[in-house]
């Protein structure tokens, strides 16, 4: 896998601008902040974020890929406020779950996710490199 950053570019806190990779592609869908019976612990927007991080990773893990092979992430919050006011929360979970591997990532603010106490989704492309 190769990071992509462009000479000259400042470079991006918390993900990459581009990734290039090659080998067996792996989609996880839109994960939330619920856990694997589909129950949601808290309403805590850091909460849920930490449990839907960890709901990837393991994810990942049933197609033999950890968060090193993450390529892309899209990020679905329902508050870009909230999202901006707790970052330094958001990168501490997040390297505590995924360490420090930062994907290219897009991050959009919509109006709802389907499950109504959802405050996050997040989707992932990941690739497994070949042998």
């Amino acid at each position: 896998m190769n990071i992509l950053q462009p000479p000259g570019w400042a470079q991006p806190k918390g993900y990459a601008n581009g990734v290039a990779a090659r080998g067996t592609l792996v989609f996880v869908g839109g994960q939330i902040g619920w856990n694997g019976a589909q129950v949601f612990e808290s309403d805590d927007f850091i909460d849920q974020t930490r449990q839907t991080l960890m709901n990837i990773r393991e994810v990942l893990a049933c197609a033999g890929a950890g968060p090193e092979h993450m390529v892309r992430m899209t990020w679905y919050v329902i508050d870009r406020d909230e999202y901006n006011s707790r970052l330094r929360e958001l990168g501490t979970v997040y390297r505590g779950v995924m360490g420090k591997h930062f994907p290219a990532m897009t991050c959009i603010e919509v109006a709802g996710l389907m499950e109504d106490r959802a405050k996050i989704e997040i989707e992932v492309t990941a690739v497994l490199p070949d042998v």
